[in-house]
């Protein structure tokens, strides 16, 4: 058994409480399945161990190794299992029947939808899935409608917890439970029955918590009150890859675990066996910027390793070429494989530039965690408005999209249109043009149906006027012809994440309008069709990954690329301006940095094309936190050009309290003045908005403000 000083700390601790701050690549899981096996070898009975994760894949992972190490059975399970698995067995003394269903997402908003439709509630109006987010947001933080209803609260709000509670006494009388009841219940029956706790107390004498940095508050004291009596608990986590706070995650349970548990011991695992002696000491240089965490420095024996590639491109076109270029060379040149390179990102909606520029030169690539941009839901769907407007037949198209917004046509009438289609040898949309005109009188149609197809061929009528406007132009206005962007907002949880593809899909059009000008509307679909297919087809295994830095937490490859390395994108604009939020995107670059074991390769852009118009970008204040010595750029003596902004000699150079003004901020004061790896740098606070903003003095054009 390999193992260096701090993880035999961890492993030969036996009882009392016990945080463990594992850094990233320090061994951890081996820790975990180690320190279990030594338990059994010490006479310490398997079924007194639970250990705890967030996955599914994870508990299995674990399970088999701690078999395999020490020929037992540990119950290893996700916490919504421990918690089924208790209330299995002891949920009728809440009033629940023991042969409860669990509900999905699903069928929780199809119940939903039956408490709307009993308060006569339109559908269109209030969305279920919205509904659910709340009440799920709500039962992770254990508030139970009464709870509410006990607090201050805005009268708008009461019709809300109305909905909340007829939704908890459906599903009681259906017998059935959500995902969130189970922590929530589970929570609710031992604070109600202490002799029901103390009876999984003692089964329980042991218990492992992995990932314990991502625990919310229902799994918190969930773990809390299983502890309680015995304190044998042994937590996993890191602080410094705390990234889930929208799931609910709040990093101070971690942070706290010593005033939780007072006696409790804290082993710092810090050697890495991940990544390069570089890499390592930037990225603890830029999590060294975070004031909520333990102090922790990762170190490793490996080799030196590279230094960190930091190219500065013109455009996003540039940026995606030369990420391609680079894979091309690592690949022919030093034979490194497909499938051990990696491409991260802020949004989902990113990745289309670089899916472009892979197919263009053939290079497989898979999207971890997520759907290709060409085959998301949203652009298809806009695809399908767009099509019709150029082929009155297509009705695959049609079907997809006429009831977006929600028209009323069901299976039946959309049936007798297609049958009518067939019968007089005309394309669909001609079969709807006579029906509105009454020459179709054999369709039979309600009156809201009738309303529903008026209301979309106006649409299309309206767009059609477009037609010949560019293609950039033409899609936005099919956009809010059609109602597309009113129809997303019904669910505001995906809202942003689809609006953001969108905006892609319309800055693709004006690329592809700038490269063929003389090109229509026929060619930019065909164009799209054919790399959406081309996506289809690739099932070679040896392909590059494509992900969000949130998918890539857990996994590991020899070379990452970290693109967009931008102000508004990475920091995201939603983020920067909440010291918390802040925190939590440097640390999920700094998860993003550890995820690299040989070669890390950041980048950013001049100008990039968001929300359909180029912008002029800012790189991102997390290249400015890192070691300078560490980076080599394409920019080595003058990381930011006179091309950039302002001439040197223009510059000037503002001391502390100088009065500047800035065209686009206006007023402010020059807080800070220092020299970071990226030029001369102010902090500035603008007296007009009131906050503070970190700019490089190439992109300021600061004047002093006599």
């Amino acid at each position: 058994m390999n193992l260096n000083d701090k993880q035999k700390q961890c492993i030969e601790h036996i009882e009392g409480p016990l945080l463990v701050l594992a850094g990233a690549g320090s061994g951890k899981t081996k820790v975990v399945i180690e320190r279990i096996c030594r338990l059994i070898q010490l006479g310490v009975p398997s079924s007194e161990i639970v250990a705890v994760t967030f996955t599914n894949k994870a508990a299995s992972e674990m399970s088999q190794r701690i078999k395999l190490n020490s020929d037992q059975i540990v119950l290893t399970c996700t916490f919504h299992s421990l918690c089924a698995r208790i209330l299995r067995e002891s949920i009728h003394f809440l009033g629940y029947k023991n042969s409860f269903s669990i509900f999905d997402q699903q069928d929780s908003e199809n119940c939903l939808k039956l408490c709307l439709k009993n308060r006569n509630i339109d559908e269109e109006k209030i969305s279920a899935k919205d509904l659910k987010s709340k009440i799920s947001s709500l039962k992770n933080d254990l508030i139970f409608p009464e709870d509410l209803l006990l607090q201050q609260f805005d009268k708008s709000l009461s019709f809300f917890i109305d909905l909340y509670t007829d939704y908890q006494m459906k599903l009681k009388d259906f017998n059935a439970l959500d995902f969130d009841d189970l922590l929530l219940l589970s929570v609710e029956l031992f604070k109600k029955h202490p002799d029901v706790l103390a009876v999984y107390q003692n089964r329980w004498q042991f218990l492992l918590v992995d990932e314990y940095q991502d625990t919310n508050k229902a799994q918190y004291l969930l773990i809390k009150l299983l502890s309680a009596c015995h304190h044998n608990i042994f937590a996993v986590g890191d602080p410094d890859q705390s990234i889930y706070s929208f799931r609910g995650a709040n990093i101070s349970n971690i942070l706290n675990f010593e005033k939780d548990f007072p006696a409790a011991k804290l082993v710092t695992l810090d050697q890495n066996y991940r990544s390069t002696k570089r890499i390592l000491q930037s990225a603890n240089a830029l999590i060294s910027w975070n004031k909520k965490r333990y102090e922790k420095n990762l170190f490793t024996e490996g080799e030196l390793g590279e230094k960190i590639q930091l190219y500065y491109a013109e455009n996003d076109h540039d940026e995606a070429r030369w990420v391609f270029k680079n894979i091309e060379h690592l690949t022919f040149h030093k034979k490194i494989p497909y499938s051990s390179m990696a491409i991260f990102y802020r949004t989902n909606a990113q990745s289309r530039s670089y899916e472009d520029e892979l197919l263009k030169w053939g290079i497989p690539y898979q999207i971890i965690g997520g759907i290709s941009f060409y085959q998301r839901k949203e652009i298809k769907d806009v695809l399908s408005f767009l099509r019709l407007l150029i082929e009155e037949n297509d009705y695959v198209s049609f079907e997809r999209v006429i009831n977006i917004p929600k028209r009323g046509i069901g299976p039946m009438a959309l049936g007798q249109i297609h049958d009518f289609s067939k019968k007089l040898s005309l394309p669909i949309i001609k079969v709807i043009e006579k029906y509105l005109l009454g020459e179709l009188k054999e369709i039979k149609l309600t009156q809201k149906q009738g309303m529903g197809l008026y209301d979309f061929m106006q649409a299309r009528k309206e767009s059609l006027k477009l037609i010949s406007s560019s293609i950039k132009e033409l899609i936005a206005t099919t956009i809010e012809h059609f109602g597309y962007l009113s129809y997303l907002r019904m669910d505001p949880e995906t809202f942003d994440d689809r609006k953001a593809n969108i905006e892609e899909l319309l800055s693709k059009a004006l690329e592809f309008e700038k490269e063929y000008p003389e090109k229509t509307l026929v060619q930019f679909l065909e164009e799209i069709s054919l790399k959406g297919s081309q996506e289809e087809e690739k099932e070679n295994k040896d392909c590059v990954k494509l992900m969000t830095f949130h998918n890539s937490k857990g996994l590991e490859f020899p070379v990452v690329f970290m693109v967009g390395m931008e102000e508004d994108l990475f920091p995201h604009i939603n983020c920067k301006d909440k010291e918390e939020e802040l925190e939590e995107e440097r640390r999920l670059c700094y998860v993003g940095m550890t995820r690299a074991k040989k070669l890390l390769h950041l980048s950013c852009s001049r100008f990039r094309v968001l929300w359909g118009s180029p912008k002029l970008m800012h790189p991102s204040r997390f290249l400015e936190e890192l070691p300078q010595e560490m980076i080599e750029s394409n920019r080595r003596k003058n990381p930011l050009p006179s091309s950039f902004g302002m001439k040197e000699e223009e510059e000037g150079i503002f001391s502390n309290g100088t009065k500047v003004f800035h065209r686009t901020f206006g007023t402010g004061t020059v807080k800070k003045a220092y020299q970071g790896s990226l030029g001369l740098t102010y902090d500035v606070f603008f007296h007009e908005l009131g906050e503070n903003k970190t700019l490089v003095a190439k992109f300021a054009k600061l004047t002093k403000n006599l």
